[in-house]
């Protein structure tokens, strides 16, 4: 039965529940070295690698029943070591499943064979040929095979690591699987979490729950404190509301945004903050735009823009969505800039607002952030977008100490939270439909209506994380439900996901 093995060694990761915000347990990012480090304390401590490979060959069923029907012809391809030993065993929790295990030692002998099975059009490979240990280049046998499993367009559910790609650097080796999903296990690899290594790993997974035994790290630190974000974390977040509760005392969100051309992003992030459910909000738009965003919106007040527009009794600001008009007047700049060095509320800095921004201090303890995509990051780093996703990490940092040590959501596909000090948090959910106008107006409008309610602000990292959970989580439970879905819709599914729910984590994962 799955789950067995995880009920006999237990939890390696357990969640924590705080009242009123999140209490973060998440997963490192760490190296293969460091991988070695768990390894040798879990052998040490007298837990079995036996024992671990079962549990992770249930899983790798788990996740592979997830990704096909009853029926279907699932194609497991095992090498010579623990990896292939982690897909063979996944082998007998695929009962209704029409399974082929192809043992592959010798890549001549094995390619005919691999041919043979494609043809027949498997509805999932697993790839269990090499894990975490290749340190050498493949030889030219061994890259024709791992075309062949490129080429032929067949969804893989690659095993620790997606074969061929090394876990640290993030290079192929040769040539590398390209896998639809890559399940690692006990921890995320440091190699697995950048840009160039999206085109291999797909949609990336930690199994953490193996049995194995975190340990302090003695050797081979990563350049950077990142941590991987699961369900358990947000757990908590947000409270509950009070019985007597009432609409004073969840704060009044301002919104400056909109202008001519873009007043869709003002609608946008208005609705996106309705979902945080602040007790008000108050969006100021340019003149221009005032009768087409206030016909939209009905319980948000909508103001045309004036020079005592900002109310005293304001709990947050977000600025940027839609201000991208080329006639924003000097004066709305100037305003912007002024909340962002003396208010001593949250404030959220979205869009072609942030090139408004001056490295100028802010009120200390007061909560600052920003939320650029790459290009936008590039243009504030006065750098290319492609340098930026070279190392996303430490451009978050550099952004963050240019703001004053500001909070910043690095998007883009696994977006990072963090600010110059402290962990970087990688986001795991989300997809490649995200790359819509409006999604990020969403997310920004969303982020702030929490940070506006004081109970939450407390803790504004959880804050942050829980929206950008979210926000990814509902595009990805759009996209296992139906193709070409549209931003307005997204607005709709926020209402609709729940990180801390078994139920919606299995939904989610039934999809690749």
């Amino acid at each position: 039965m799955v789950g067995a093995s995880l009920k006999k060694i237990g939890k390696a990761v357990a969640p924590s529940v705080g009242w009123g915000y999140a209490k973060a347990m998440p997963i490192p990012v760490i190296s293969v070295a460091q991988m070695r480090e768990w390894e040798e304390a879990t052998w040490a401590a007298g837990q079995t690698e036996e024992t671990v490979i079962a549990c992770v060959g249930e899983l790798v069923a788990l996740r592979a029943l997830r990704m096909t029907q009853a029926k279907d012809y699932v194609l497991i391809l095992a090498g010579k070591g623990h990896n292939g030993d982690d897909a063979r065993l996944a082998r007998p929790h695929l009962a209704d499943r029409r399974v082929e295990l192809l043992e592959v030692a010798n890549p001549t002998e094995a390619l005919p064979k691999l041919i043979e099975f494609l043809r027949q059009r498997p509805a999932l490979l697993i790839d269990g040929l090499f894990g975490i240990g290749l340190n050498r280049p493949l030889d030219a046998d061994w890259v024709q095979l791992i075309e062949t499993i490129n080429q032929s367009a067949v969804p893989v559910l690659a095993v620790d690591v997606p074969s061929g790609l090394d876990a640290d650097t993030s290079e192929p080796q040769g040539a590398a699987v390209r896998a639809t999903v890559t399940l690692t296990l006990g921890a995320a690899k440091r190699g697995l979490v950048t840009t160039a290594a999206a085109r291999y790993v797909g949609r990336l997974e930690v199994a953490a729950d193996i049995g194995l035994i975190p340990c302090p790290f003695r050797r081979g630190d990563t350049p950077e404190p990142l941590q991987w974000s699961v369900p358990e974390d947000l757990t908590g977040f947000p409270p509950p509301r009070f019985a007597a509760g009432h609409k004073g005392i969840y704060g009044h969100l301002g919104i400056v945004a909109g202008s001519t051309g873009y007043h869709g992003a003002a609608v946008l992030a208005a609705r996106g903050a309705q979902r945080a459910r602040p007790g008000l909000i108050t969006l100021c738009c340019q003149p221009a735009v005032y009768g087409p965003v206030a016909a939209q919106l009905q319980a948000v007040m909508v103001r045309p823009w004036g020079p005592e527009l900002i109310c005293d009794d304001l709990t947050g600001v977000l600025a940027g969505p839609g201000l991208a008009a080329k006639d924003i007047s000097e004066p709305v700049r100037s305003e912007v800039r002024r909340l962002w060095t003396t208010l001593p509320q949250p404030m959220v800095v979205d869009a072609s607002a942030l090139a408004w921004l001056r490295p100028d201090p802010f009120p200390e303890g007061a909560v600052r952030v920003i939320t650029p995509h790459p290009g936008e990051a590039a243009r504030l780093l006065r750098t290319t977008a492609a340098d930026v996703q070279s190392n996303r990490a430490r451009a978050l940092r550099q952004l963050s100490a240019h703001f004053g040590d500001c909070w910043v959501i690095l998007k883009g596909s696994q977006t990072l939270i963090g600010r110059f000090t402290g962990d970087i948090y990688v986001n795991p959910t989300g997809n490649a439909e995200l790359a819509q106008g409006g999604t990020g107006d969403i997310l920004a409008g969303y982020g702030a209506g929490w940070l506006a309610q004081s109970s939450l602000r407390v803790n504004p990292l959880a804050a942050l994380r829980y929206a950008v959970w979210q926000h990814g989580a509902a595009a990805d439970r759009l996209s296992a439900r139906r193709r070409h879905w549209v931003v307005e819709e997204l607005i709709e599914e926020l209402a609709n996901v729940s990180p801390a729910t078994a139920a919606y984590t299995n939904e989610l994962n039934t999809t690749s």
